[in-house]
């Protein structure tokens, strides 16, 4: 499913220039990208639960691959661990559940996020992309997040890959389904000590099927946004297209990373969609209020909204279209590689872009 322009208009957001740039950039990291690459990550992430609570074990072997294959992509990382108390949050156990999760008042929470940077550092404004390592228990999570973090890791491969690598800054958050505890942390310590231009999270990123009628939409979701609700019901209900989630301050990166999803190969089918709400806290009191607009909070973007830095995600809509959504059964033999890797190239392509200011978000 992919429409001439987005429901809510972020295309038009973006100049046939820019859109021909973000192209141009994307066909190139497609002819040096490698589903087989991504596939090994996945299955490596996945064939167990990690969890800094749960499975400590796993999640520090899961820590230490990523760390690995960023230094050889040629990036220069550093563990941020973080201790935070009294952290309101949700809990992690596992089975098919959408919101509401069950609250959780943490008393005490000690993890580590995995920052990465260009050799020569960043300089001026940076561009983030994101994905959480972390699991609910019982579930190997092939799709939520393995999925995200194999992306994140074929990116940074393509990035490392280009003369003057641009200035990107890769996060691989701890704790997501804690409650955002990491990416919380991350948005704080990355407002005082970078300026941050936009933020691209990659969340559940690698299930895809064409299968009329496969795609779910959230209660109230069609009153919501009638726009996007039309278009999904247009195509089907097929679940064979990336969300991309984004708020007014990210409108141009949005369109931007449409256009480099035309350049891949296979092409991406995408469908944007933009939350209405303001920026920091008054948004995410909003989506207190009205539950359709709480599922666009449902991963590590939103953390970097409450402090008013510009965001987007990008998902597969998660529970909404996978049907093994954190359950035993979310496993990499479910996921569609060749698409996962085509997620890569176009927020490769996007961060790029957005690096070098076209255009500005």
């Amino acid at each position: 499913m992919a429409p001439a322009q987005g429901p809510d208009g972020a295309s038009t957001a973006v100049g046939e220039a820019a859109q021909e740039a973000v192209r141009r950039i994307a066909r190139d990291l497609t002819r040096r990208a490698d589903p087989g690459r991504v596939r090994r990550d996945v299955a490596f992430l996945a064939d167990r639960p990690r969890s800094r609570t749960r499975a400590p074990e796993a999640m520090l072997r899961a820590e230490a691959h990523v760390a690995a294959e960023l230094a050889a992509a040629g990036w220069r990382t550093r563990r941020q661990p973080f201790d935070v108390r009294w952290r309101p949050g949700s809990t992690d156990r596992g089975g098919h559940r959408a919101l509401p999760r069950e609250f959780r008042l943490h008393p005490r929470l000690t993890g580590a996020n995995l920052l990465a940077e260009p050799p020569a550092g960043v300089r001026g404004p940076t561009v983030v992309v994101g994905a959480h390592l972390d699991t609910v228990e019982a579930s190997p999570g092939a799709d939520d997040n393995a999925s995200g973090v194999a992306a994140l890791l074929e990116a940074a491969r393509l990035l490392g890959g280009m003369p003057g690598p641009p200035g990107v800054t890769l996060l691989v958050s701890d704790m997501e389904e804690l409650g955002l505890v990491g990416a919380r942390f991350a948005a704080r310590w990355l407002r005082r000590h970078r300026e941050v231009a936009a933020m691209i999270c990659l969340e559940s990123v690698g299930y895809y099927t064409a299968e009329p009628g496969s795609q779910r939409m959230p209660a109230g979701f069609e009153r919501a946004f009638p726009r996007t609700a039309a278009d999904v019901r247009s195509a089907g209900l097929r679940g064979d297209f990336t969300l991309v989630v984004h708020r007014r301050s990210t409108r141009a990166a949005a369109g931007l990373w449409r256009a480099a999803a035309t350049a891949t190969r296979p092409a991406l089918p995408c469908v944007t969609l933009c939350d209405p709400r303001p920026q920091g806290p008054p948004g995410a009191l909003a989506g207190l209020a009205v539950p359709p607009l709480a599922h666009l909070d449902r991963s590590d973007h939103a953390a970097f909204w409450n402090t008013g830095t510009p965001a987007l995600m990008l998902t597969d809509t998660a529970n909404f279209r996978n049907p093994h959504y954190h359950l035993p059964t979310d496993t990499p033999d479910t996921l569609d590689h060749r698409s996962l890797t085509a997620v890569a190239v176009a927020t490769a392509a996007t961060a790029t872009a957005l690096a070098a200011g076209v255009p500005a978000p």
